[in-house]
């Protein structure tokens, strides 16, 4: 992704909220090294003003990519989703896409939502495809293998009524409405994201076992998974806010330097 960043020349000017922590500051100073992005510090006492500054730069086109450092996520997407100022696209909705490189995974993990949308109604479920799938090809991937999360592959409209929903997103991704890509489900974690278990389980799947992309049916369990995967699996995550005029990088303050410096080189994709 950084040698890609590299070779394609350009930079994008980033508007940095209140960068007086060191992580965001590593990161966007290794950015600028690496060549990618051209920072827009801005700073002051009154942390409202700042955001609603730096949405402005993004609104008028003067900032390409939005950036939170030491402010509350509170106060910054306020004013990324103020209804005259802010740079929410209409008939959009926000939402979060993160990316990650698992040790034991032979591929980029591209998943949504882990920080946003705390249970998608039908249509924003589908918005976040959209974008997932978005997100994939803009790294690359041609055709993208995307699973629909849950705890098992059993459809149940009583228990579980996204389930059903499920169903009728595969009807829709094979009519094309979702651009190029594959979509299955209900599958659980394993038979995404690992072939012999899919196999041991005699479950058919055009995904395989082989996972691009997980949407997951509310962020519980889009956020216990990012954590995890972070906490046990030493995993490299990035991630952004899609749905919105810019893209948004809102890491959280637990968030290393270094991913960081990887939700910002993904926005700059």
């Amino acid at each position: 992704m950084i040698v890609f960043l590299q070779q394609r020349g350009d930079k994008k000017r980033v508007a940095v909220v209140c960068a007086n922590d060191a992580s965001t500051r590593y990161a966007v100073e290794k950015g600028k090294e690496m060549g990618f992005i051209e920072p827009i510090y801005v700073d002051g006492d009154d942390k409202e003003e700042c955001a609603r500054r730096a949405v402005a730069l993004c609104k008028n086109g003067e900032a390409d990519i939005l950036m939170k450092g030491l402010v509350n996520t509170d106060v910054l997407l306020k004013a990324i989703l103020d209804k005259e100022n802010g740079i929410l696209r209409p008939g959009h909705v926000l939402t979060h896409v993160a990316m990650a490189e698992i040790p034991k995974y032979e591929k980029l993990l591209f998943f949504t939502d882990a920080a946003v949308i705390p249970v998608p109604t039908e249509a924003q479920r589908r918005q976040q495809i959209h974008y997932v799938n978005y997100v994939c090809h803009a790294l690359g991937i041609e055709e993208p293998r995307i699973s629909l999360i849950h705890c098992a592959e059993k459809v149940s409209a009583k228990t579980f009524p996204y389930t059903v929903d499920y169903l009728e997103i595969i009807a829709e991704a094979q009519t094309g409405k979702f651009g190029r890509c594959i979509i299955d489900g209900p599958l659980d974690l394993k038979t995404s994201l690992d072939s012999v278990s899919l196999r041991e389980k005699g479950i058919h799947s055009v995904i395989d076992g082989q996972a691009d992309a997980l949407i997951f049916p509310d962020i519980v369990a889009g956020n216990v998974f990012y954590k995890t995967i972070t906490l046990f699996g030493y995993a490299k995550t990035a991630g952004v806010l899609q749905g919105t005029q810019c893209c948004c990088v809102l890491p959280s303050r637990a968030d290393s330097p270094d991913s960081k410096y990887y939700s910002l080189a993904l926005a700059a994709i």
